[in-house]
């Protein structure tokens, strides 16, 4: 039984397309896979989430944990809504679900160090499960510093990170090219996730399946 983590440079970088690459890859290999939102901020009660998105992408078993409705660090958007999040009950709940497959993949929300709950980030949160911890990253300018302090925080945390590209284009450019020779250099690639037209994942808008490109 394996569990990822899959967390990210920063917001917004491709994390549950990526997640949804990584539960087809598995579902490849012949493998059992569930995916695993822990917290889902930003959307209110009866809007598609992260989980829903993987489920129709990857058409698998998405379970989502606790939702707020406020984008925000899920534990500032718990605080806004009069709760709090118990990181012990969704690590309990993640570790019953990896108990059922081979592999279980949990997707974080925005990154390393984002508060999770009042005591808990989602660096610790993946310690708690023992994942093996997978590092979203674009693939334009900003890129490099962003994913070697989140590497730098990563591996301060006992990991050994790998990276994964998302949104790889079609006809990558100099800065595209460059930064993933970089990127390379920093830690093991496992792939790169080509860009789709038309994805949005707010909108449940997958018009093809999202692939991990082995390296």
């Amino acid at each position: 039984m394996t569990i990822r983590f899959v967390t990210g440079t920063d917001t917004g970088v491709g994390k549950t397309v990526a997640a949804a690459a990584l539960v087809r890859a598995s579902v490849a290999d012949g493998r059992s896979v569930i995916y695993f939102k822990p917290v889902q901020t930003g959307v209110g009660p009866a809007e598609p989430g992260d989980a829903d998105f993987v489920r129709a992408a990857a058409e698998v078993t998405a379970v989502e944990g606790l939702r707020f409705p406020d984008p925000l660090a899920p534990a500032v958007a718990a605080e806004v809504a009069g709760e709090k999040v118990d990181a012990d009950a969704l690590a309990t709940r993640a570790l019953d679900l990896a108990a059922e497959v081979d592999d279980l993949v949990v997707e974080g929300a925005g990154g390393l160090l984002v508060p999770l709950s009042d005591s808990v980030d989602m660096a610790g949160f993946a310690r708690m499960l023992g994942a093996e911890l997978v590092v979203v990253a674009r693939p334009t300018l900003g890129t490099l510093n962003h994913t070697a302090l989140t590497l730098e925080a990563a591996r301060a945390r006992g990991f050994e990170p790998v990276l994964v590209i998302a949104g790889w284009p079609a006809e990558p450019d100099l800065t595209e090219t460059t930064n993933r020779a970089r990127l390379e250099a920093m830690a093991p690639l496992l792939g790169v996730v080509p860009a789709i037209p038309g994805l949005n994942v707010e909108a449940g808008a997958c018009p093809e399946p999202p692939v991990l490109r082995p390296r």
